[in-house]
């Protein structure tokens, strides 16, 4: 039964870190996203921040993606830029790439 515990508490610690891991490139990702769309919206440096921490707070209203896209295409749209939801889903997977390989870099 030891044998069963150990690989168990294994997994267990293993899955704990893969969520752990997902759950900050997709923090970063956000916050990226951010970034990409204040640009877009010429934003000044503090707006940015602010903004970026907008989008990353979004991403806690539902599970999945959509209440980003919303938020991004919504502010987007509003401010006057051209965009729509094919450009902000490239985006994103954009920013994925980006926020793994910060986050493979930083350790």
């Amino acid at each position: 039964m030891t044998t069963f515990d150990d690989r168990e508490r294994g997994f267990e610690a293993k899955f704990a870190h893969d969520e752990d891991i997902a759950f900050r490139i997709a923090a970063r990702r956000n916050r990226l996203l951010g970034q990409w769309a204040a640009a877009r919206m010429k934003l000044t440096p503090e707006e940015t921040d602010a903004y970026a921490k907008a989008v990353v707070q979004a991403d806690f209203e539902e599970a999945g993606d959509e209440d980003v896209i919303r938020k991004l295409l919504g502010d987007l749209l509003a401010a006057g830029v051209e965009v729509d939801d094919a450009t902000i889903r490239s985006a994103i997977q954009e920013q994925t790439i980006e926020a793994r390989r910060q986050l493979m870099e930083s350790k």
